[in-house]
């Protein structure tokens, strides 16, 4: 009896082709756009996140107590050195580097500007985070009185390469000092403190212009993959701060948050639309075979066949859809995720948000799983209705109907 169910609802539910396959184009179009939609947003999402940990934070940080409060050198990482060895000999730690930073006054002959000075070392930047990626113009050179700036920094003080620089702050004697410097290089990291405020220049230069030691630095970060190395840190060392990236960056976790809201109202729309489809096809089918389920009806057949019968037509139509869904939404997100849009025309006002001219999506198997079941369950839902229709027939009064 199944089979013959099951062979009578796919044939009804091509009964009506060109229907059928009006509703199959619109499940097929909308889920592919959603999905393109909801890659693109995730990609430019996780591209911000990674630059960000490769520029800045790394998956952890360590910093001396207070130090991102009041943010004064005298807060510093006085046995860095010894803790970066450490942590380089743990299992799962990728790379360490140890950074040195202050905030002050950077200025031109024309222009100034409040800005991080942030001492790094090339090799050890280019382990961690591949550095020389974020470079746009220029070259990644720190020798002599060579510095790299951020891409808005450089647009704010109207300076190009080979451009000087005179950058004013504190040391850790109290005393104001200034160091002359010569642009080598901008980079673009997407990360918006970075590009809109820091000056890298050599770390030892920056020890001995602030007249710190050698092995102190404000910052410790950790590239890694262990998610139990934040608890192990925290407990080893009480009297620093040591934070995940999430902790650092309150707004990239406030982008995921709302990329998982997005996506969640992406599907309900893809739902909503599936459910208004089927439930008109099937609607209509159900009242152009309104005898033929009278008569089944009539001679006998069960009411939980019929039922079957209805909601494994719905079910053919949604799938159908689905599939067809999923092959453009896959062929948009491939093309996405290797080549991306286009947004040269605006570069401008998307460096200043922190976002690349070209935006690249990404691909998750949760895209299609998540709209399975929303397209599956917007076609059991849309039957409901056209069932209490058959549901309340009386098989003689309709066949004596359509006599």
């Amino acid at each position: 009896m199944f089979k013959l169910i099951l062979k009578m609802a796919w044939k009804n539910s091509f009964l009506r082709l060109s229907r059928t396959l009006l509703v199959v184009l619109m499940i097929s179009v909308s889920m592919s756009m959603m999905l393109g939609i909801a890659g693109l947003y995730d990609g430019m999402t996780l591209n911000m996140i990674d630059k960000t940990k490769r520029s800045e934070s790394g998956d952890l940080s360590i910093y001396a107590k207070d130090y991102r409060v009041q943010k004064d050198i005298k807060y510093r990482i006085e046995n860095a050195w010894s803790i970066k060895k450490e942590l380089e000999k743990r299992d799962g730690v990728e790379a360490v580097v140890l950074r040195i930073k202050a905030d002050g006054l950077v200025s031109t002959a024309r222009k100034s500007s409040f800005a991080s000075i942030i001492g790094i070392d090339l090799d050890d930047e280019e382990r961690f985070g591949r550095f020389s990626e974020f470079l746009k113009k220029g070259e990644i050179d720190l020798s002599k009185r060579g510095a790299i700036i951020g891409i808005e920094l450089a647009k704010t003080l109207k300076v190009r390469i080979g451009s000087k620089l005179v950058f004013s702050t504190q040391d850790i004697s109290g005393e104001i000092n200034s160091m002359a410097l010569k642009v080598k290089g901008i980079v673009h990291t997407t990360n918006i403190g970075l590009d809109t405020g820091a000056v890298f220049i050599d770390k030892q230069k920056l020890h001995r212009f602030l007249g710190t030691k050698p092995d102190e630095a404000i910052q410790i970060a950790i590239k890694s993959e262990d998610k139990k190395l934040l608890e192990i840190l925290k407990a080893k060392y009480p009297a620093l701060e040591v934070k995940n990236f999430l902790e650092l960056q309150p707004m990239l976790k406030q982008m995921q948050d709302m990329m998982l809201i997005f996506n969640g109202v992406s599907f309900a729309i893809v739902m909503g639309v599936v459910f208004i489809g089927i439930l008109g096809v099937m609607y209509v089918s159900i009242l152009d075979r309104i005898r033929e389920f009278g008569i089944m009806l009539g001679v006998g057949m069960h009411y939980k066949y019929i039922r079957l019968q209805i909601i494994l037509e719905s079910l053919f139509v949604g799938l159908t859809g689905y599939i067809s869904g999923a092959v453009l939404g896959v062929v948009l997100l491939i093309y996405l995720r290797d080549y991306g849009l286009d947004f040269s025309a605006f570069s401008d006002a998307l460096a200043m948000w922190g976002y690349e001219s070209t935006i690249k999506g990404t691909i998750k198997i949760s895209y299609f799983t998540n709209t399975f079941v929303a397209i599956m369950s917007a076609s059991m839902l849309s039957v409901i209705i056209p069932l209490r229709k058959i549901k309340k027939l009386n098989p003689i009064d309709v066949i004596k109907a359509e006599k």
